[in-house]
Protein backbone atom coordinates (compact mmCIF):
# COMPACT_ATOMS: atom_id res chain seq x y z
CA UNK A 1 0.00 0.00 0.00
CA UNK A 2 1.15 3.55 -0.79
CA UNK A 3 2.11 5.06 2.56
CA UNK A 4 2.54 8.59 1.23
CA UNK A 5 -1.20 9.19 0.62
CA UNK A 6 -4.06 9.15 3.16
CA UNK A 7 -6.44 7.24 0.90
CA UNK A 8 -5.34 4.73 -1.75
CA UNK A 9 -6.82 4.47 -5.24
CA UNK A 10 -8.52 1.22 -4.20
CA UNK A 11 -10.26 3.02 -1.33
CA UNK A 12 -11.36 5.86 -3.60
CA UNK A 13 -12.96 3.36 -5.97
CA UNK A 14 -14.98 1.89 -3.08
CA UNK A 15 -16.98 5.10 -2.57
CA UNK A 16 -19.87 6.25 -4.76
CA UNK A 17 -18.75 9.87 -4.48
CA UNK A 18 -15.46 11.56 -3.71
CA UNK A 19 -14.96 13.61 -0.55
CA UNK A 20 -15.13 17.26 -1.60
CA UNK A 21 -15.08 19.16 1.70
CA UNK A 22 -13.09 18.70 4.90
CA UNK A 23 -15.06 18.07 8.08
CA UNK A 24 -15.41 21.28 10.13
CA UNK A 25 -13.24 23.12 7.57
CA UNK A 26 -12.68 26.15 9.84
CA UNK A 27 -10.68 24.04 12.31
CA UNK A 28 -9.69 20.98 10.26
CA UNK A 29 -6.02 20.02 10.88
CA UNK A 30 -5.60 23.25 12.87
CA UNK A 31 -3.89 21.76 15.95
CA UNK A 32 -0.28 20.79 15.35
CA UNK A 33 1.13 17.43 16.40
CA UNK A 34 4.69 18.46 17.10
CA UNK A 35 7.55 15.97 16.97
CA UNK A 36 9.11 14.88 20.23
CA UNK A 37 8.45 12.26 22.89
CA UNK A 38 5.50 9.89 22.73
CA UNK A 39 3.92 11.73 25.67
CA UNK A 40 4.14 15.06 23.85
CA UNK A 41 2.55 13.65 20.71
CA UNK A 42 -0.15 11.91 22.75
CA UNK A 43 -0.91 15.18 24.58
CA UNK A 44 -1.75 16.83 21.25
CA UNK A 45 -4.66 14.40 20.85
CA UNK A 46 -6.15 15.03 24.31
CA UNK A 47 -9.35 17.05 24.12
CA UNK A 48 -11.83 15.70 21.54
CA UNK A 49 -12.75 12.80 23.82
CA UNK A 50 -13.97 15.21 26.48
CA UNK A 51 -16.19 17.00 23.98
CA UNK A 52 -17.67 13.59 23.16
CA UNK A 53 -17.96 12.77 26.89
CA UNK A 54 -20.19 15.84 27.35
CA UNK A 55 -22.91 14.11 25.34
CA UNK A 56 -22.81 11.20 27.78
CA UNK A 57 -23.74 13.36 30.75
CA UNK A 58 -26.11 15.94 29.28
CA UNK A 59 -29.30 17.13 31.09
CA UNK A 60 -31.38 14.40 29.47
CA UNK A 61 -29.23 11.82 31.21
CA UNK A 62 -29.99 13.51 34.53
CA UNK A 63 -33.72 12.88 34.18
CA UNK A 64 -33.31 9.20 33.33
CA UNK A 65 -30.66 8.61 36.00
CA UNK A 66 -32.66 10.33 38.74
CA UNK A 67 -35.84 8.48 37.76
CA UNK A 68 -33.95 5.17 37.59
CA UNK A 69 -32.06 5.69 40.84
CA UNK A 70 -35.07 6.84 42.83
CA UNK A 71 -37.33 4.04 41.56
CA UNK A 72 -34.94 1.07 41.35
CA UNK A 73 -32.04 2.01 43.61
CA UNK A 74 -28.65 0.89 42.33
CA UNK A 75 -30.03 -1.77 39.92
CA UNK A 76 -29.60 0.33 36.76
CA UNK A 77 -25.90 0.97 37.41
CA UNK A 78 -25.29 -2.11 35.28
CA UNK A 79 -27.03 -0.38 32.36
CA UNK A 80 -24.81 2.68 32.78
CA UNK A 81 -21.71 0.45 32.78
CA UNK A 82 -22.78 -1.61 29.75
CA UNK A 83 -23.81 1.53 27.87
CA UNK A 84 -20.42 3.06 28.57
CA UNK A 85 -18.58 -0.01 27.26
CA UNK A 86 -20.72 0.18 24.12
CA UNK A 87 -19.85 3.86 23.81
CA UNK A 88 -16.11 3.28 24.10
CA UNK A 89 -16.20 0.69 21.30
CA UNK A 90 -18.42 2.73 18.99
CA UNK A 91 -16.45 5.95 19.51
CA UNK A 92 -13.22 4.10 18.70
CA UNK A 93 -14.83 3.15 15.36
CA UNK A 94 -15.64 6.81 14.73
CA UNK A 95 -11.98 7.75 15.20
CA UNK A 96 -10.95 4.86 12.95
CA UNK A 97 -13.33 5.98 10.19
CA UNK A 98 -12.06 9.56 10.34
CA UNK A 99 -8.36 8.72 10.34
CA UNK A 100 -8.64 6.01 7.66
CA UNK A 101 -10.86 7.84 5.16
CA UNK A 102 -10.60 11.55 5.96
CA UNK A 103 -14.40 11.60 6.26
CA UNK A 104 -16.72 12.12 9.18
CA UNK A 105 -19.67 9.71 9.54
CA UNK A 106 -22.09 12.04 7.76
CA UNK A 107 -19.75 12.43 4.77
CA UNK A 108 -19.15 8.68 4.71
CA UNK A 109 -22.91 7.96 4.58
CA UNK A 110 -23.35 10.50 1.80
CA UNK A 111 -20.49 8.99 -0.22
CA UNK A 112 -21.34 5.33 0.45
CA UNK A 113 -25.12 5.13 -0.05
CA UNK A 114 -27.58 6.04 -2.82
CA UNK A 115 -28.79 9.62 -2.50
CA UNK A 116 -32.33 8.75 -1.23
CA UNK A 117 -30.86 6.60 1.57
CA UNK A 118 -28.40 9.34 2.53
CA UNK A 119 -31.21 11.89 2.72
CA UNK A 120 -33.30 9.64 4.96
CA UNK A 121 -30.31 9.15 7.27
CA UNK A 122 -29.78 12.93 7.26
CA UNK A 123 -33.38 13.60 8.35
CA UNK A 124 -33.08 11.03 11.15
CA UNK A 125 -29.76 12.56 12.28
CA UNK A 126 -31.37 16.00 12.40
CA UNK A 127 -34.23 14.61 14.50
CA UNK A 128 -31.70 13.15 16.92
CA UNK A 129 -29.95 16.52 17.23
CA UNK A 130 -33.30 18.25 17.84
CA UNK A 131 -34.04 15.72 20.62
CA UNK A 132 -30.59 16.39 22.08
CA UNK A 133 -31.15 20.14 21.92
CA UNK A 134 -34.55 19.76 23.56
CA UNK A 135 -32.90 18.12 26.58
CA UNK A 136 -30.30 20.90 26.75
CA UNK A 137 -32.93 23.65 26.58
CA UNK A 138 -34.94 22.15 29.44
CA UNK A 139 -31.89 21.26 31.53
CA UNK A 140 -30.28 24.69 31.20
CA UNK A 141 -33.60 26.43 31.96
CA UNK A 142 -34.07 24.30 35.09
CA UNK A 143 -30.49 25.06 36.14
CA UNK A 144 -31.12 28.81 35.79
CA UNK A 145 -34.33 28.42 37.77
CA UNK A 146 -32.70 26.46 40.59
CA UNK A 147 -29.74 28.83 40.97
CA UNK A 148 -31.24 32.25 40.22
CA UNK A 149 -35.00 31.77 40.50
CA UNK A 150 -35.56 32.59 36.82
CA UNK A 151 -38.98 31.25 35.70
CA UNK A 152 -38.71 28.21 33.42
CA UNK A 153 -40.54 29.98 30.57
CA UNK A 154 -37.99 32.83 30.61
CA UNK A 155 -35.07 30.42 31.09
CA UNK A 156 -36.07 28.49 27.97
CA UNK A 157 -35.88 31.69 25.91
CA UNK A 158 -32.57 32.77 27.50
CA UNK A 159 -30.96 29.54 26.31
CA UNK A 160 -31.08 30.90 22.74
CA UNK A 161 -28.38 33.42 23.71
CA UNK A 162 -25.75 30.71 24.14
CA UNK A 163 -24.98 31.12 20.43
CA UNK A 164 -22.84 34.15 21.30
CA UNK A 165 -20.77 32.11 23.77
CA UNK A 166 -20.16 29.46 21.13
CA UNK A 167 -19.15 31.99 18.47
CA UNK A 168 -16.75 33.68 20.89
CA UNK A 169 -15.03 30.41 21.79
CA UNK A 170 -14.75 29.31 18.17
CA UNK A 171 -13.15 32.61 17.22
CA UNK A 172 -10.49 32.12 19.91
CA UNK A 173 -9.54 28.70 18.50
CA UNK A 174 -10.52 25.06 18.98
CA UNK A 175 -8.22 24.56 21.97
CA UNK A 176 -10.21 27.26 23.81
CA UNK A 177 -13.41 25.32 23.13
CA UNK A 178 -11.80 22.22 24.62
CA UNK A 179 -10.47 24.17 27.62
CA UNK A 180 -13.95 25.58 28.32
CA UNK A 181 -15.51 22.10 28.17
CA UNK A 182 -12.87 20.49 30.40
CA UNK A 183 -13.13 23.31 32.98
CA UNK A 184 -16.89 22.86 33.30
CA UNK A 185 -16.46 19.08 33.52
CA UNK A 186 -14.07 19.67 36.43
CA UNK A 187 -16.70 21.79 38.20
CA UNK A 188 -19.31 19.06 37.69
CA UNK A 189 -16.97 16.40 39.09
CA UNK A 190 -16.24 18.44 42.23
CA UNK A 191 -19.96 19.13 42.79
CA UNK A 192 -20.87 15.45 42.55
CA UNK A 193 -17.93 14.38 44.68
CA UNK A 194 -19.17 16.57 47.54
CA UNK A 195 -22.80 15.45 47.15
CA UNK A 196 -21.89 11.75 47.10
CA UNK A 197 -19.84 12.21 50.29
CA UNK A 198 -22.85 13.87 51.93
CA UNK A 199 -25.29 11.17 50.76
CA UNK A 200 -23.13 8.35 52.20
CA UNK A 201 -24.44 5.59 49.89
CA UNK A 202 -24.44 1.85 50.60
CA UNK A 203 -21.22 0.94 48.78
CA UNK A 204 -21.95 -2.79 48.92
CA UNK A 205 -25.24 -2.09 47.14
CA UNK A 206 -23.40 0.08 44.63
CA UNK A 207 -21.00 -2.74 43.75
CA UNK A 208 -23.91 -5.20 43.44
CA UNK A 209 -25.74 -2.73 41.19
CA UNK A 210 -23.07 -3.05 38.51
CA UNK A 211 -24.10 -6.72 37.99
CA UNK A 212 -26.89 -7.01 35.35
CA UNK A 213 -30.29 -8.43 36.29
CA UNK A 214 -32.92 -10.08 34.05
CA UNK A 215 -35.60 -7.82 35.52
CA UNK A 216 -34.31 -5.01 33.30
CA UNK A 217 -35.64 -6.88 30.25
CA UNK A 218 -38.75 -8.46 31.79
CA UNK A 219 -40.05 -5.30 33.50
CA UNK A 220 -41.40 -2.87 30.81
CA UNK A 221 -41.11 0.20 33.09
CA UNK A 222 -37.55 -0.70 33.99
CA UNK A 223 -36.72 -1.36 30.33
CA UNK A 224 -38.12 2.06 29.40
CA UNK A 225 -35.78 3.77 31.86
CA UNK A 226 -32.90 1.48 30.81
CA UNK A 227 -33.43 2.49 27.18
CA UNK A 228 -33.54 6.11 28.29
CA UNK A 229 -30.15 5.66 29.96
CA UNK A 230 -28.87 3.91 26.83
CA UNK A 231 -30.17 6.73 24.64
CA UNK A 232 -28.60 9.32 26.93
CA UNK A 233 -25.29 7.46 26.99
CA UNK A 234 -24.70 6.21 23.45
CA UNK A 235 -25.98 9.25 21.57
CA UNK A 236 -26.31 9.43 17.76
CA UNK A 237 -24.94 12.94 17.41
CA UNK A 238 -21.79 11.94 19.31
CA UNK A 239 -20.89 9.46 16.57
CA UNK A 240 -21.01 12.23 13.98
CA UNK A 241 -19.25 14.68 16.29
CA UNK A 242 -16.28 12.47 17.16
CA UNK A 243 -15.59 11.52 13.55
CA UNK A 244 -15.32 15.22 12.76
CA UNK A 245 -13.36 16.70 15.66
CA UNK A 246 -10.68 13.98 15.55
CA UNK A 247 -9.66 15.63 12.30
CA UNK A 248 -8.80 18.91 14.04
CA UNK A 249 -5.38 17.34 14.72
CA UNK A 250 -2.72 17.83 12.04
CA UNK A 251 -1.46 14.25 12.05
CA UNK A 252 0.60 13.04 9.10
CA UNK A 253 -0.63 11.16 6.04
CA UNK A 254 1.65 8.12 6.13
CA UNK A 255 0.24 4.84 7.34
CA UNK A 256 2.45 4.80 10.45
CA UNK A 257 1.42 8.36 11.37
CA UNK A 258 -2.25 7.54 10.93
CA UNK A 259 -1.90 4.39 13.03
CA UNK A 260 -0.39 6.49 15.80
CA UNK A 261 -3.16 9.10 15.44
CA UNK A 262 -5.78 6.37 15.75
CA UNK A 263 -4.09 4.93 18.85
CA UNK A 264 -3.89 8.30 20.62
CA UNK A 265 -7.41 9.35 19.60
CA UNK A 266 -8.84 6.08 20.92
CA UNK A 267 -6.93 6.47 24.18
CA UNK A 268 -8.26 10.01 24.56
CA UNK A 269 -11.90 9.02 24.06
CA UNK A 270 -11.61 5.94 26.29
CA UNK A 271 -10.23 7.94 29.24
CA UNK A 272 -12.83 10.67 28.74
CA UNK A 273 -15.71 8.20 28.59
CA UNK A 274 -14.55 6.49 31.79
CA UNK A 275 -14.78 9.95 33.38
CA UNK A 276 -18.30 10.26 31.94
CA UNK A 277 -19.23 6.91 33.49
CA UNK A 278 -18.02 8.18 36.86
CA UNK A 279 -20.31 11.22 36.59
CA UNK A 280 -23.32 9.22 35.37
CA UNK A 281 -22.86 6.56 38.05
CA UNK A 282 -22.51 9.31 40.68
CA UNK A 283 -25.82 10.83 39.62
CA UNK A 284 -27.63 7.49 39.82
CA UNK A 285 -25.95 6.65 43.15
CA UNK A 286 -26.95 10.05 44.53
CA UNK A 287 -30.59 9.52 43.48
CA UNK A 288 -30.64 6.00 44.94
CA UNK A 289 -29.05 7.03 48.24
CA UNK A 290 -31.01 10.25 48.71
CA UNK A 291 -34.43 9.20 47.39
CA UNK A 292 -34.91 5.44 46.89
CA UNK A 293 -33.58 4.49 50.33
CA UNK A 294 -35.65 7.21 52.02
CA UNK A 295 -38.91 5.97 50.50
CA UNK A 296 -39.19 8.56 47.72
CA UNK A 297 -39.21 6.23 44.71
CA UNK A 298 -41.15 8.42 42.27
CA UNK A 299 -38.71 11.33 41.91
CA UNK A 300 -38.23 12.21 38.23
CA UNK A 301 -38.32 16.03 38.10
CA UNK A 302 -34.96 17.76 38.40
CA UNK A 303 -36.50 20.62 40.35
CA UNK A 304 -38.11 18.24 42.85
CA UNK A 305 -34.81 16.42 43.30
CA UNK A 306 -33.09 19.75 43.93
CA UNK A 307 -35.67 20.79 46.51
CA UNK A 308 -35.49 17.51 48.44
CA UNK A 309 -31.70 17.35 48.63
CA UNK A 310 -31.53 19.96 51.40
CA UNK A 311 -33.86 18.26 53.93
CA UNK A 312 -32.58 14.77 53.08
CA UNK A 313 -28.84 15.52 53.11
CA UNK A 314 -29.15 18.20 55.77
CA UNK A 315 -27.16 20.98 54.11
CA UNK A 316 -28.05 24.06 52.07
CA UNK A 317 -24.99 23.56 49.87
CA UNK A 318 -26.26 20.27 48.33
CA UNK A 319 -29.06 21.78 46.22
CA UNK A 320 -26.78 24.65 45.15
CA UNK A 321 -24.14 22.18 43.92
CA UNK A 322 -26.86 20.22 42.12
CA UNK A 323 -28.11 23.31 40.31
CA UNK A 324 -24.59 24.49 39.44
CA UNK A 325 -23.57 21.14 37.96
CA UNK A 326 -26.83 20.96 35.97
CA UNK A 327 -26.21 24.43 34.50
CA UNK A 328 -22.63 23.46 33.59
CA UNK A 329 -23.93 20.32 31.85
CA UNK A 330 -26.41 22.37 29.84
CA UNK A 331 -23.77 24.91 28.74
CA UNK A 332 -21.34 22.15 27.80
CA UNK A 333 -23.90 20.29 25.74
CA UNK A 334 -24.88 23.34 23.71
CA UNK A 335 -21.33 23.69 22.40
CA UNK A 336 -21.02 20.09 21.26
CA UNK A 337 -24.54 19.88 19.80
CA UNK A 338 -23.84 22.92 17.63
CA UNK A 339 -20.69 21.36 16.19
CA UNK A 340 -22.49 18.03 15.63
CA UNK A 341 -25.26 19.89 13.79
CA UNK A 342 -22.72 21.56 11.53
CA UNK A 343 -21.04 18.21 10.77
CA UNK A 344 -24.37 16.55 9.96
CA UNK A 345 -25.67 19.29 7.66
CA UNK A 346 -22.41 19.88 5.79
CA UNK A 347 -21.59 16.19 5.63
CA UNK A 348 -24.89 14.77 4.40
CA UNK A 349 -26.05 17.45 1.97
CA UNK A 350 -22.90 19.56 1.43
CA UNK A 351 -24.82 22.60 2.62
CA UNK A 352 -22.76 25.16 4.50
CA UNK A 353 -24.46 27.50 6.96
CA UNK A 354 -23.06 30.10 9.32
CA UNK A 355 -22.70 28.54 12.81
CA UNK A 356 -24.84 31.26 14.43
CA UNK A 357 -27.67 30.70 11.94
CA UNK A 358 -27.46 26.93 12.37
CA UNK A 359 -27.56 27.35 16.14
CA UNK A 360 -30.56 29.67 16.14
CA UNK A 361 -32.54 27.35 13.85
CA UNK A 362 -31.93 24.18 15.90
CA UNK A 363 -32.42 26.02 19.17
CA UNK A 364 -35.65 27.55 17.85
CA UNK A 365 -36.96 24.08 16.93
CA UNK A 366 -36.19 22.89 20.46
CA UNK A 367 -37.52 25.99 22.24
CA UNK A 368 -41.04 25.78 20.77
CA UNK A 369 -42.03 22.38 22.29
CA UNK A 370 -40.04 23.07 25.47
CA UNK A 371 -41.77 26.42 26.03
CA UNK A 372 -45.19 24.97 25.14
CA UNK A 373 -44.88 22.04 27.57
CA UNK A 374 -43.41 24.26 30.30
CA UNK A 375 -46.28 26.74 30.07
CA UNK A 376 -48.99 24.06 29.79
CA UNK A 377 -47.76 21.46 32.27
CA UNK A 378 -44.99 23.04 34.36
CA UNK A 379 -42.05 21.11 35.74
CA UNK A 380 -43.75 17.71 35.68
CA UNK A 381 -44.27 17.99 31.94
CA UNK A 382 -40.65 18.96 31.30
CA UNK A 383 -39.45 15.88 33.22
CA UNK A 384 -41.53 13.57 31.01
CA UNK A 385 -40.33 15.44 27.92
CA UNK A 386 -36.71 14.99 29.01
CA UNK A 387 -37.05 11.23 29.39
CA UNK A 388 -38.99 10.98 26.11
CA UNK A 389 -36.21 12.86 24.30
CA UNK A 390 -33.70 10.26 25.48
CA UNK A 391 -35.86 7.37 24.32
CA UNK A 392 -36.18 9.07 20.91
CA UNK A 393 -32.39 9.20 20.78
CA UNK A 394 -32.22 5.50 21.56
CA UNK A 395 -34.64 4.75 18.71
CA UNK A 396 -32.44 6.77 16.33
CA UNK A 397 -29.27 4.92 17.33
CA UNK A 398 -29.43 2.00 14.86
CA UNK A 399 -29.49 4.42 11.91
CA UNK A 400 -26.09 5.77 12.94
CA UNK A 401 -24.55 2.64 14.48
CA UNK A 402 -25.23 0.20 11.63
CA UNK A 403 -23.63 2.38 8.91
CA UNK A 404 -20.65 3.01 11.21
CA UNK A 405 -20.06 -0.70 11.90
CA UNK A 406 -20.51 -1.83 8.30
CA UNK A 407 -18.32 0.86 6.75
CA UNK A 408 -15.44 0.43 9.18
CA UNK A 409 -15.55 -3.34 8.52
CA UNK A 410 -15.00 -2.80 4.77
CA UNK A 411 -11.36 -3.20 3.69
CA UNK A 412 -12.24 -1.62 0.35
CA UNK A 413 -13.26 1.60 2.13
CA UNK A 414 -10.83 1.56 5.06
CA UNK A 415 -7.69 0.09 3.53
CA UNK A 416 -5.01 -1.00 5.99
CA UNK A 417 -6.91 0.60 8.90
CA UNK A 418 -9.94 -1.66 8.50
CA UNK A 419 -11.45 -2.75 11.82
CA UNK A 420 -10.12 -6.12 13.07
CA UNK A 421 -12.68 -8.90 12.70
CA UNK A 422 -12.94 -9.51 16.43
CA UNK A 423 -13.78 -5.83 17.03
CA UNK A 424 -16.28 -5.82 14.17
CA UNK A 425 -17.96 -8.87 15.73
CA UNK A 426 -18.29 -7.08 19.09
CA UNK A 427 -19.56 -3.89 17.44
CA UNK A 428 -22.02 -5.93 15.37
CA UNK A 429 -23.31 -7.58 18.55
CA UNK A 430 -23.75 -4.13 20.12
CA UNK A 431 -25.74 -2.97 17.09
CA UNK A 432 -27.92 -6.10 17.31
CA UNK A 433 -28.58 -5.52 21.02
CA UNK A 434 -29.58 -1.91 20.38
CA UNK A 435 -31.98 -2.94 17.60
CA UNK A 436 -33.46 -5.77 19.70
CA UNK A 437 -34.06 -3.50 22.71
CA UNK A 438 -35.73 -0.89 20.52
CA UNK A 439 -38.01 -3.49 18.92
CA UNK A 440 -39.00 -4.81 22.36
CA UNK A 441 -39.73 -1.27 23.55
CA UNK A 442 -42.02 -0.63 20.57
CA UNK A 443 -43.80 -3.98 21.04
CA UNK A 444 -44.34 -3.24 24.76
CA UNK A 445 -45.87 0.13 23.91
CA UNK A 446 -48.03 -1.32 21.12
CA UNK A 447 -49.42 -4.07 23.37
CA UNK A 448 -49.38 -2.15 26.65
Amino acid sequence: MDQSAPVSLVQKAAWRRSSDLASLPEVNRSIAVRPGSVWRRAAAFLGPGYLVAVGYMDPGNWATSIAGGSKYGYALLSVALISNIMAIILQSLCARLAVATGRDLAQACRDAYPRPVAWILWVLAELAICATDLAEVIGTAIGLNLLFGIPLEIGVIITALDVFLILYLQNLGFRWVEAFIITLLGVIAICFGIQIAMADPDWAGVITGFAPTTEIVTNPDMLYLALGILGATVMPHNLYLHSGIVQTRAYGDTLSERREALRFATLDSTIALMFALTINASLLILAAAAFHHTGRSEIAELGEAHTLLKPILGSAIAPMLFGLSLLCCGLNSTVTATMAGQIVMEGFISFKMAPWMRRLITRGIAIIPAAGVTIAYGEGGTAKLLILSQVILSLQLPFAVIPLVTMTASRAKMGALVTPRWLTAIAGFIAAVIVALNVKLLVDFATG
